[in-house]
Formats: C-alpha cells, sequence, structure tokens
C-alpha cells in the first residue's frame, strides 16, 4: 500500500535526525574500537617481536584487512547518517510545502479533512441559497471543480513523497552494499564487509543508477519494465522544484549523456511509446516527459541569485545575460549549447520516420537531431527562455544553409504522427506559446538585433519540408516539396500569446490595450502579411495588399495561422474600433510602427491593411463571429459606460459605432454564411453569450459589463442576417444594393441600448439615424480595401 496523506502529515520525521545521530555515535565507537585493534595488533602485524615465518604474514593479512573494516565500517556508518538527514531535509520541506497547500485550500473556503480529501467549506445557508439560484447549478459545479483541483495539489505532494521515500531507500541499499573498491589492490579482502565507498549523498546514488539505465537503453539492450519504472521515479523525483538540487541533478545527468545521447535516448523511449507493445507504451511516454523536464531543469539560468532575471527580449535581460554566460555558472549552458549544434545536424533512426519510407531506411529518411529534440520538449514544459530562443535560432541558421534540412518522406500530421516535431522551428515556436514572455520577447522585433526573426517567420521561411515523389517503374522521380496539415501551427500559436500576453485559447478578458511588445508584433504581423513588409509598403513604395488572399488561399498554408491571429485581433478591439472609424493617433493611413505607450500602446497599421487582414482569418467563420462578437461588445460597453448626456456625444459615438458594422458586415459578406446562418436560426440556444455558436465553443470573447451585454445580445440574430444580406455583393460589384437587415440590426442595437440606459426615444432616434448614415460609409471603405490589389 502506497503513501497516504494522513501517514504523510502524521509521521515523525524528527526520527531521522535521531536515528542519524546514533549512526555517527556507531562511527565513532567503531573508530574507538580501530584504535584499540591497532594498538593490540600493530607489534605482531609489523614483525616486531620474536615471531616471525608464514604464521606472522598470514597474520599481518588478516589483521590489515579486519583493520580496512574498521575504516570501512565508519564510512558506511557516516554515510547512513548523512543519508538520514538528506532524507529527513527532503521530508520536512515537501511537508512544509504540502501544509502550505491545504492551508491555501483553507483560505479559499474548502475543508480538507484527515484522509486528504476535500470539499467547498460553505454553511447550509450558502448551499440553499445556491440551491434556489438560476445559476445556483452552474456556481455548484464550479465549486466541486475547484475543490477536486486541491485535492489534486494534494495527491500531487503526496505522490512526491512516494518518490522520495522511494530514492531513500534505493540510497541505503547502495550504502550498506560492500562496494569492493580496494578490492583489485588487496587493501579489501571481505568481499561482503562494510562498504568503504559509502556516499552520504541521495542524489548520487539515483544519478548512478538513472546513469547505468540510460546507457543499457542506448545501446539496445533489453532493459526490464521495472528498471525503466526506477529510471522514470527518479527523474521525475529530482526534477521537482520543491529541492534545491534539481538543476544540478538535470546538469550532472544531462552533462553525462551529452546532446547526442540525450537525443537517442529521447528517440529510443519515443520508439516504445509510440510503436511498442501496449504494455510498455504508456510507461516510456512517461519516462520521456521525465527526461525533458530533467532537461528544462539543467538549462535553467539565475543571472543573481535570490534575483527574479528580468524580462526575456529586454536590454537589461541581454546584458544580464551576456554578463552571466561568462560566469562558471554558464559552463553546462554554454557547453552543451556548442555540442548541440553538432548533434542537432546528425542524423538518427527514429521508426515513425523509417516507416514512412521504409525503401530508404539507412539511407534517407533518418531524422536530424533537432528533430529530435524538439519531439522530446514537446513532453515537458517551463524551459528558460534563453535555451528556446537559443535553439530556435540555432535551427533557423542551420535552414538558410541548408533550405532542404529538415525534408523527409511522408507526413506526420494528426493524432497518429503529429506528435513528431518533422518542422523543429514550428515546434519550438509552439513550445514558446505557452510562457507569452518566451514568445513576446522572442517575436519583438525592437529584440532580436538583426535576426528579423517575425519577418523571416512570415515572408521568408521556407516551409515545405515534405518530400514528394512519384515512381516510374522501379525509378522514383523527385517532384517539388509540400507542407503538411499542421504547417505554421506553433507560428499562429506564438503570435497570438506574443500579442496577447496570454496562454493561446485563453478565456477572453476585459478589453484594453496592449505592451509596447505587443502591439510592435502585431502591427508588424498585420503589415508584413498585407504588403511583405513591417513598415506596410516594400522598398519602392509599391502596395502589394494581399493579406485576405494569402491568409485565406489553402495553398498558401495559412490556415494554422487564421484561428490564433483572430483571437490575438479580437483583443485589439479598441484599436481595430479605432482605425476604423478614424479615431486613432494615425487616422486611417496608419504609421509605420506601432505607438509606444506603455501599457497603452497601439497598433497603428492602415485602416484598409487592417480590413484585409480581418477579412483573411475570417475565412472560418467562428473567426469570423468571434471578431464580430468583440468589436459588437467593445462598442456596447462604451455606449454603457461613457458620459453621452450631451446629444452630440450619442451622435459621434451612434456614427462610428455604424461605420464600424459597415466594416464588418461587409467582410461577412465575403464569407458563405448562408449554411450558418440556417444553422442558428433552428439552433438560437446554442449560442449562449457568444461563447458557443452552431455546437462550437469560440474562445477569446472579451468581457463586458451585464448592460453592455445585454444590449448585444438582444440583437444577435439581426445582425447575422445583415451580415448574410451583404453575401456576393462584393463579386457581384453592387455596393449600391440597400441592406434592410443591417438597418434593422442597427435600430435595434440602440434600442436595446436605450432601454437598458434608460435613453428617451429622441435620443435613441438620433443615434439611431446616425449610425445608419455611417454604416455604407463603413461598407464601402471595406469594399474598396479588399478590392485593392496594387
Amino acid at each position: 500500500m502506497g503513501l497516504t496523506y494522513k501517514k504523510v502529515m502524521s509521521t515523525q520525521y524528527d526520527k531521522l535526525t535521531a536515528a542519524a545521530k546514533a549512526w555517527d555515535d556507531m562511527a565513532s565507537d567503531f573508530k574507538k574500537a580501530e584504535s584499540a585493534y591497532a594498538a593490540a595488533t600493530q607489534g605482531l602485524a609489523q614483525g616486531n617481536t620474536t615471531w616471525q615465518g608464514i604464521a606472522q604474514g598470514t597474520a599481518y593479512m588478516n589483521f590489515a584487512g579486519t583493520q580496512y573494516e574498521y575504516g570501512a565500517a565508519q564510512t558506511q556508518a557516516k554515510a547512513v547518517a548523512n543519508l538520514l538527514r538528506d532524507a529527513h531535509g527532503q521530508f520536512t520541506e515537501l511537508k512544509q510545502r504540502l501544509e502550505s497547500v491545504v492551508a491555501d485550500a483553507r483560505k479559499a473556503k474548502m475543508a480538507v479533512d484527515d484522509e486528504g480529501n476535500v470539499r467547498p467549506d460553505l454553511t447550509a445557508q450558502e448551499r440553499y441559497a445556491y440551491v434556489h439560484d438560476p445559476d445556483g447549478q452552474k456556481l455548484l459545479g464550479e465549486w466541486n471543480k475547484a475543490a477536486n483541483d486541491w485535492a489534486d495539489q494534494i495527491k500531487k505532494y503526496v505522490k512526491a513523497f512516494e518518490d522520495a521515500d522511494a530514492g531513500v531507500k534505493l540510497a541505503l541499499a547502495g550504502a550498506v552494499k560492500d562496494s569492493n573498491k580496494d578490492a583489485i589492490t588487496g587493501k579489501d579482502a571481505t568481499w561482503n564487509g562494510f562498504n568503504a565507498g559509502a556516499k552520504s549523498d541521495i542524489e548520487e546514488y539515483e544519478l548512478e543508477y538513472v546513469k547505468d539505465v540510460a546507457t543499457r537503453l542506448n545501446s539496445g539492450a533489453p532493459v526490464p519494465n521495472a528498471d525503466v519504472e526506477a529510471f522514470n521515479r527518479i527523474m521525475r523525483d529530482n526534477s521537482n522544484p520543491a529541492f534545491k538540487h534539481h538543476t544540478e541533478f538535470g546538469r550532472d545527468f544531462v552533462g553525462v549523456l551529452g546532446a547526442e545521447g540525450t537525443i537517442k535516448l529521447a528517440n529510443t523511449l519515443n520508439n516504445v511509446a509510440h510503436s511498442g507493445d501496449s504494455g510498455r507504451k504508456g510507461l516510456y511516454g512517461d519516462t520521456n516527459k521525465a527526461l525533458a523536464n530533467t532537461l528544462s531543469n539543467a538549462t535553467q539560468m539565475v543571472f543573481v541569485a535570490g534575483e527574479k532575471n528580468p524580462p526575456y527580449g529586454t536590454k537589461e535581460y541581454q546584458q544580464a545575460f551576456e554578463k552571466w554566460s561568462k560566469t562558471p555558472d554558464a559552463n553546462f549552458y554554454n557547453d552543451f549549447m556548442t555540442d548541440l549544434k553538432k548533434a542537432g545536424l546528425d542524423r538518427f533512426e527514429l521508426d515513425v520516420a523509417a516507416d514512412k519510407a521504409p525503401m530508404t531506411r539507412g539511407q534517407g529518411n533518418e531524422i536530424r537531431g533537432y528533430q529530435g529534440l524538439v519531439t522530446l520538449l514537446q513532453q515537458g514544459d517551463g524551459y528558460s527562455p534563453q535555451f528556446l530562443g537559443d535553439l530556435t535560432d540555432q535551427m533557423i541558421d542551420a535552414e538558410k544553409k541548408d533550405k532542404n534540412v529538415w525534408d523527409l518522406h511522408g507526413r506526420f500530421e494528426g493524432k497518429k504522427d503529429g506528435w513528431f516535431a518533422n518542422d523543429p522551428v514550428d515546434g519550438a515556436l509552439g513550445i514558446m506559446s505557452r510562457d507569452p514572455a518566451t514568445a513576446t520577447g522572442y517575436l519583438d522585433p525592437n529584440a532580436d538585433g538583426d535576426k528579423n526573426r517575425l519577418e523571416h517567420l512570415l515572408t521568408q521561411r521556407d516551409w515545405n519540408i515534405v518530400n514528394t515523389s512519384e515512381w516510374h517503374g522501379n525509378v522514383t522521380v523527385a517532384r517539388d516539396d509540400t507542407f503538411g496539415k499542421d504547417v505554421r501551427a506553433g507560428l499562429g500559436l506564438a503570435l497570438e500569446a506574443a500579442t496577447t500576453g496570454r496562454p493561446p485559447g485563453s478565456p477572453g478578458e476585459e478589453l484594453g490595450r496592449h505592451s509596447e511588445a505587443e502591439a510592435r508584433i502585431m502591427h508588424d504581423t498585420i503589415n508584413l502579411l498585407d504588403y511583405g513588409d513591417s513598415n506596410g509598403k516594400d522598398d519602392k513604395g509599391e502596395l502589394k495588399a494581399n493579406g485576405d488572399g494569402l491568409l485565406k488561399d489553402e495553398d498558401e498554408g495559412y490556415a494554422n495561422v487564421r484561428g490564433p491571429l483572430a483571437r490575438a485581433l479580437s483583443s485589439f478591439s479598441p484599436d481595430i474600433v479605432d482605425i476604423i472609424a478614424g479615431d486613432a493617433p494615425a487616422d486611417v493611413v496608419g504609421e509605420d510602427n506601432a505607438l509606444a505607450d506603455g501599457d497603452h500602446s497601439q497598433i497603428q497599421n492602415s485602416r484598409s491593411s487592417l480590413i484585409r487582414v480581418l477579412r483573411g482569418v475570417s475565412e472560418d467563420p467562428e473567426n469570423y463571429f468571434l471578431l464580430h462578437e468583440s468589436q459588437r461588445r467593445y462598442t456596447a460597453e462604451q455606449l454603457s459606460t461613457e458620459d453621452l448626456s450631451a446629444p452630440e456625444a450619442v451622435k459621434n459615438r451612434a456614427a462610428k459605432i455604424g461605420e464600424v458594422n459597415g466594416v464588418i458586415n461587409a467582410i461577412g459578406g465575403d464569407i458563405q454564411l448562408s449554411e450558418r446562418d440556417a444553422e442558428l436560426s433552428a439552433k438560437t440556444d446554442t449560442r449562449v453569450y457568444g461563447y458557443h455558436v452552431i455546437g462550437g465553443a469560440v474562445t477569446g470573447i472579451p468581457v463586458v459589463g451585464d448592460m453592455a451585454q445585454r444590449v448585444v445580445d438582444g440583437c444577435w440574430n439581426e445582425w447575422l442576417k445583415a451580415a448574410t444580406a451583404e453575401e456576393g455583393l462584393l463579386a457581384r460589384e453592387r455596393i449600391s444594393s440597400g441592406n434592410d437587415a443591417a438597418q434593422k440590426d442597427l435600430r435595434q442595437f440602440f434600442t436595446s441600448w436605450g432601454t437598458e440606459s434608460g435613453q428617451s426615444n429622441d435620443m435613441v432616434g438620433a443615434a439611431q439615424r446616425e449610425a445608419l448614415q455611417s454604416y455604407t460609409s463603413g461598407r464601402q471603405d471595406a469594399y474598396d480595401a479588399l478590392r485593392e490589389k496594387k
């Protein structure tokens, strides 16, 4: 039976230190016994008496052997004492962290019993209120989910105790086993005596064990599952941030394997995890995750002890890193990254790649080391931004020298084969997206010197890494390279994280402005996608104007960018509305660069460029619904929160809302919405406050106040009819056609606002008239931008 929460909390760990004291006392007693034995046998052993001959020689050897064992006994006793103290330190550290988790849970109104079970700590009155609340079941569900989350954290620490306890057992067993380290020299004449080579550190025994298992795995020798399980446990245990040694352990282990050995081990584990028998797949997959986290720990860096590193990508960070990189603490990182430059380009066997082209096994479809490494990294987390940035830069440098460096036969996509990072650069970008600060620091044009990372990835990189060929009899004829279904998936996620400061797919937040770096990246991304130039024009000043065509054309391979970019753009709704309405600092013509104003920075693209990119990402109707909902909520929030007591203020705001609606609806008219409209009309109940459209979840919807929410919800179906009514007009050059549905929608929008805010009929009517007049202007702007192809 494994450890339980109750055992962990009730065990008296001070008994370990008491036992350690007893082992120290035992070492002292052995020292006394050794001295007494030496005094009694010294003269006989050295032949200082009349005793001579064969008997004396034999006695001398026996006396020396016993003397050696007395010394070995002291070493072993001291080692056991130190191991017990090490165990005490680990257990008490884990217990303190567990107690902290429990205390935090109780602060969050959770009850934690003696068995570690967690439940909401609600009074009878509170539960009664929830039961009779219209949203009570939902709220109770949230409470129960929170309780389960706290319970999972408690279980995590109990599991950590189990891991640490197994490590103590392994070390104690190793300490009392005679290493016979001096048997060859003849000093140790007892093969099963005391251990003169006993170590005083638990991690030394664990490191010795995992090195042995890794060596056997890499050599292709059969390794019992029990050994792999122990390897997995040790790696997981020593990756625990609760232990200060976790970085040093990672460096020691990876340092022995080197970059080549680490990649080979990852490939070996992946071969079994994805192609082996069902009894080992899970174990080997978990072990690969533990290996990834060990590498993550090994490549961590703290520039100044006890201080948080400056934000990645800033000038302060770069200065601190350059200083740190010259210290002894950086030796492992510097050596590993240098080693990786060679191992990353070496070729390795991997079953999933060889199986795609069996005729090339051993002669053409071997993977590169970087591909194996990034496949490994996808299993872990918490990587230092410097490591991910340096790794990605290394890979980009390699492909600039050889654009076919990653090319392989076969596609690696979907559930079955998508786990393999055949495009390691895109894979690394996907990993970066998990930590938005890393993605922002890496893609910020002001932070990469002359690397031009964003421009290279969006406009210059060769993304076609799938080899294609045809058979003509017995001859294979190579064809042009192509891309897989997951092309640019990592890039899209990295762009979303880098421009929003949130992990991809995060729930929406209150709308606001962005940091300077976030605004820079989004500003340049829009221009690069539309014009191929970050300033919004090429060197000759000729606009290419193809953002919509690039993003919506399936042959261009940007489909995986559209969703993340739409979610990111939704968070820029304040900027988008200002640009469309002509309220932006750079008006509608835009500026070369984003407006830098701390956390209130803004994009400054031209209106036409922005419209084309909005149209491009809207090729997927779900993205279009998201963008519409975002701007609609933002304008409703403005109506609900601004001081509009003056009639002219209402008219100005209404005019801007009408213009923005005209643009958004015109974009929708260029998308196939008819089928969606029919489905939505039949299933209006599937939309819940904008988060579910036709049964599909839409993430990133911004959060607004209740009044603004009700204004938007009051005219959802009318808006969709208005957008659908635009369909086909752009293609048929029918901008002059009216849109009765749009007029009805805008009237309903302001009627809802008037009802919610208590406005007079005259005020509502004035707002409706201003909005309707500006609607046509917005339509014209959108149609002009989408037709413009200079």
